[in-house]
């Protein structure tokens, strides 16, 4: 599973972050979450201002992003909150990353629905192509972490790359994936076999034309 623990704060990772602050681009998204709070309730945006500031890094360092301490540090004084709180949220929740991660973080689920399905050949065609679990490959193109229920039980397997699910997967979809991406392309996101949304293998066996479109059938009832 995934190994919870900030980066050491280190002389070397102040002098790389300590100077840390909004750019253009995060500044008018802070703006705008903040403007969604009523004075005083500032804390009640920490969890997306962690997440913006997570995605700037990832700008500044072609990654997905992670959050040093420097930069949680930041957000503490952004919110007038102390900087255990804000070290707290970010611990506990494993959308936020701790360390260092790769352009692509490959979050691989493990929980007994993907498992069944097949999750140790996903991991093992991750693995195949360099990865280790919890750790980046050399080139710093891709981190792999195996975690719990991703929400997509009824396509498993599945992984989740920074942004994007990839459902139900084999060992050479998975890896076809991998390879595109690392190749520089785009792969299709979201199911592998076609289908729309979580119904039956094949296709859906009732209200059919929900897989067309957000089709109204109440009139018929």
């Amino acid at each position: 599973m995934a190994n919870r623990h900030f980066a050491a704060d280190t002389p070397e990772l102040r002098a790389q972050w300590g100077e840390f602050a909004w750019d253009e681009i995060s500044l008018a998204a802070a703006e705008k979450i903040l403007a969604k709070y009523p004075a005083g309730r500032q804390a009640s945006a920490c969890l997306p201002f962690l997440d913006l500031a997570q995605r700037q890094v990832g700008r500044m360092t072609d990654t997905q992003g992670w959050l040093p301490i420097p930069v949680i540090e930041f957000v503490a004084r952004e919110l007038s909150m102390p900087v255990v709180r804000v070290m707290e949220v970010a611990s506990f929740y494993t959308m936020y990353n701790l360390v260092p991660v790769g352009k692509y973080h490959v979050q691989v689920c493990g929980t007994t629905p993907c498992m069944l399905r097949g999750a140790e050949s996903i991991i093992a065609a991750c693995q195949a192509r360099g990865m280790k679990k919890g750790a980046t490959t050399d080139d710093g193109m891709f981190t792999l972490t195996e975690v719990e229920c991703m929400g997509t039980c009824a396509n498993a397997p599945m992984f989740q790359i920074n942004d994007d699910n990839y459902e139900d997967l084999t060992p050479e979809s998975a890896g076809a994936i991998l390879d595109a991406l690392a190749a520089g392309q785009e792969p299709k996101t979201g199911s592998q076999v076609g289908r729309v949304s979580s119904e039956p293998e094949g296709g859906p066996t009732t209200l059919k034309k929900m897989a067309e479109r957000n089709y109204d059938y109440r009139g018929q009832w």
